[in-house]
């Protein structure tokens, strides 16, 4: 299988794909519940709810900061011409 010749870093972002699935899965049922919206704000709002349902302590993006280092630093072994590191 090519997904296991990645490198467990990669593996791991690639894993992330089904949780931004599921955001956008949570996102839909939200707003479809809702049915319609006087303005774009009200749309706005319920996705923004929506989001911060997921996660409502917050630590959950501290979580996903640390696991995207090392990704970033295998992919730019594995493709070095395609990430372009950038200095803070």
């Amino acid at each position: 299988m090519p997904f296991l010749s990645f490198d467990p870093e990669i593996r791991t972002v690639i894993y992330t794909t089904n949780a931004i699935e599921s955001i956008n899965a949570r996102i839909r049922k939200a707003v479809k519940a809702r049915g319609h919206f006087p303005t774009e704000q009200a749309a706005l709002k319920c996705v923004y709810l929506a989001v911060m349902s997921l996660d409502p302590t917050g630590k959950g993006r501290q979580r996903w900061t640390n696991r995207w280092k090392p990704a970033l630093n295998a992919f730019t072994m594995a493709f070095p011409n395609r990430i372009i590191a950038t200095s803070k």
